[in-house]
């Protein structure tokens, strides 16, 4: 068993509230891409909200009503890429600008945390924050320069 487990997180501005027209195809796709993920090879765990299904009702800004957030924990960078870019994902993924704005800043990190340990918003945001005023690192980092896992044994 992998002492570590690679988190990742995700984060957008929609282009209209989640319940207009604009939007309407987006949502529908949610629950079958969720599912998608869940019963990927190496999953482990993805955020969701109080009502279960998805994160679309967590706020990581709360001030702005529009900014969602996505976070799951996975085996391996190599999982996580596989589910983004082989499967079915890459398909919404590819609309992403029909939905959501182009942010000018990094609004993706990934980070090792210690098997079985759940990310909250705040350290997934922390993440974000991290990667945009340092820089790739081992404590954030991207698809383009990404970090092995800590060796050793996880303590936390």
């Amino acid at each position: 068993m992998n002492d570590f487990h690679l988190a990742q997180v995700n984060v957008g501005r929609i282009l209209a509230p989640l319940d207009t027209p604009r939007l309407a195809d987006f949502v529908a796709q949610l629950s079958e891409i969720n599912a998608l993920a869940d019963g990927s090879p190496g999953f482990v765990w993805r955020m969701v909200d109080d009502g279960g299904a998805d994160a679309t009702s967590l706020r990581p800004q709360s001030d702005d009503d529009l900014f969602l957030i996505n976070c799951s924990v996975w085996e391996s960078v190599e999982a996580l890429r596989d589910y983004v870019y082989r499967s079915d994902h890459l398909r919404v993924l590819a609309r992403r600008r029909e939905w959501f704005e182009r942010l000018s800043d990094h609004h993706f990190a990934l980070w090792w945390v210690p098997a079985g340990h759940r990310p909250s918003v705040e350290e997934a945001m922390e993440r974000v924050a991290l990667l945009r005023e340092k820089g790739e690192s081992p404590d954030a980092f991207t698809f383009r320069a990404p970090h092995p896992p800590p060796t050793g044994v996880a303590v936390g």
